[in-house]
């Protein structure tokens, strides 16, 4: 699913209007019944009171449409308007004379200035007060209103976005912005519901089609794209009948200090997991019997030394590589890497402690090659684009390294996002038992596996992180968070292809479902 930014949303409106030959008010009125017909289907006529804030922009128009259909089914509605500027769009305007027409029971202006309306925590707040387009921070009367949202624990639907948010930069005082429930948003996600410091304000989020002009959401190039099961089925490889091992790879991992065998052997198992023919583990002596007794379908090279990594040396040559799970930053070890990198041309995942001799040694970045991926977590993302200001700041920093270097960039967290150049892939999937150690040695074997079969490099970093967030969800299930190991993530790793293709079935008629019971 696109990410539209800001100015793609007011292009793709004026587009539609234009091309359905429709005016923006009436395109405000589509918008508005679908928010309608979204709280209709929850609340079946309930009279809970729900109080309508609406700014005097077209967000607050869109509140006053979702107004004017709730009273017009004899909901219990309370509308009000904060009233902080004599700049009032025409839209607004427009959707205000015409809830005028259907109850006695006119907008409360709210003259900024004006004691707040009591809201019990049984209520509903109905958030229209700013859209997209806010440009500036709230003022104080604002902000306190925001906050009696908030401490009156009612439940806070937002429209489009939480007012006092922005699309592009993170909140500088979050008592500026509405902390809603729930948020709908118009035809697309906004990026701010995936970042750590602005996730926050919206709990959960739903997108409404509100008919925008598909030719300009098809061929619209967006800079940030939200991997769901649907993208993630359009990566999938089907395999032939006839086809063997040796068509999907052979896969190494590069890895292992005394100690830390049992990184090598959970990447080790995710990467033939994943799909690769053939898998090889590289560790130090020391972990020779542990590999080989815990996961017998890999093959095992050895080093030299009995500790640690010094000098690797191949029989083969690899299809795909992942290096750094459990490696050490020893100095014998830092050399063997740089000399592995100037010799190396297969495709290459980098994480844990490859990662933090690259940032030891920065002028070994250059002898990676173009398309390796890396999979830093926060502290290791620091040490190699440096200390970031806020969310944004991060992101600008990783397109500017994923730029400078030709690398891909997968920043984990609870919404991973992939970094290619200008273009950001967010995951949907995963969960909080993934914080646990050994998670992050899964990812990289998973996506060492998918490039081993393949799978183009950014495909193997979207698609290995999709799988892996999908397979600790499925696992979740039965572990609970607490409980969650790595090697869980390992073992629900079939289910988690398996549900690419797993479709709920269509509800039964009651009569139907009546017999099947009897």
């Amino acid at each position: 699913m696109k990410i539209l930014s800001k100015e793609q949303v007011y292009e793709g409106d004026k587009l539609t209007a234009k091309r359905q030959n429709i005016s923006s008010t009436e395109l405000m009125e589509r918008a508005g019944i679908q928010i309608f017909n979204w709280l209709h289907t929850k609340m079946q006529g309930a009279q809970v009171p729900i109080h309508v804030f609406c700014g005097i922009g077209d967000n607050g128009g869109d509140g006053l449409v979702v107004a004017r259909h709730l009273v017009t089914y004899g909901y219990n509605v309370d509308t009000y308007v904060v009233n902080c500027s004599d700049k009032r769009s025409k839209n607004f305007l427009l959707n205000y004379d015409k809830i005028k027409h259907v109850t006695k029971k006119w907008p409360t202006l709210l003259d900024c200035k004006d004691d707040f309306p009591p809201i019990e925590e049984d209520d509903i707040i109905i958030d229209a007060v700013f859209g997209i387009g806010l440009n500036r921070e709230v003022g104080d009367w604002v902000k306190q209103l925001f906050q009696h949202f908030k401490a009156s624990k009612a439940f806070t639907l937002a429209i489009d976005i939480p007012s006092g948010l922005h699309t592009d930069q993170v909140p500088k005082d979050e008592n500026g912005v509405v902390w809603a429930n729930f948020t709908l948003s118009f035809q697309t996600p906004k990026l701010v519901f995936f970042l750590p410091e602005t996730a926050k304000y919206s709990k959960e989020w739903e997108v409404l089609d509100i008919g925008i002009d598909r030719d300009f959401l098809i061929n619209t190039e967006t800079k940030a794209e939200l991997i769901r099961k649907e993208e993630a089925l359009t990566f999938y490889q089907p395999r032939e009948k006839y086809s063997n091992k040796g068509h999907f790879g052979h896969a190494l991992i590069i890895g292992g200090s005394y100690g830390k065998i049992g990184a090598v052997t959970l990447a080790s198992k995710a990467t033939l997991a994943s799909g690769a023919g053939l898998v090889t583990a590289y560790i130090p002596k020391c972990g020779y019997q542990v590999i080989q007794s815990a996961f017998p379908e890999a093959m095992v090279l050895t080093d030299v030394d009995e500790k640690m990594i010094t000098n690797i040396e191949l029989n083969f040559e690899p299809t795909a590589i992942g290096i750094g799970v459990g490696l050490g930053t020893e100095e014998k070890t830092i050399k063997a890497f740089e000399t592995f990198l100037k010799s190396n041309k297969s495709p290459l995942v980098v994480d844990a402690d490859g990662l933090n001799i690259l940032s030891k040694k920065k002028a070994l970045i250059k002898l990676l090659p173009e398309g390796t991926i890396l999979t830093p977590h926060p502290k290791e993302l620091e040490r190699l684009i440096g200390v970031w200001k806020d969310d944004f700041d991060k992101l600008k920093k990783v397109k500017t390294y994923s730029k400078k270097h030709q690398v891909i960039v997968v920043i984990k967290g609870a919404n991973t996002i992939t970094v290619l150049e200008d273009k950001l892939y967010i995951n949907t999937t995963g969960n909080p038992g993934l914080a646990t150690g050994g998670t992050g040695d899964v990812l990289t074997g998973i996506i060492t596996g998918l490039l081993a079969q393949g799978y183009n490099p950014l495909v193997s970093a979207i698609f290995g992180v999709y799988l892996h967030g999908k397979s600790a969800d499925i696992a979740v299930e039965k572990t609970g968070y607490q409980s969650l190991f790595a090697s869980h993530v390992v073992e629900f790793l079939g289910d988690a292809y398996l549900d690419l293709f797993w479709k709920p079935e269509p509800p039964q008629p009651e009569a139907e479902s009546e017999n099947k019971r009897k």
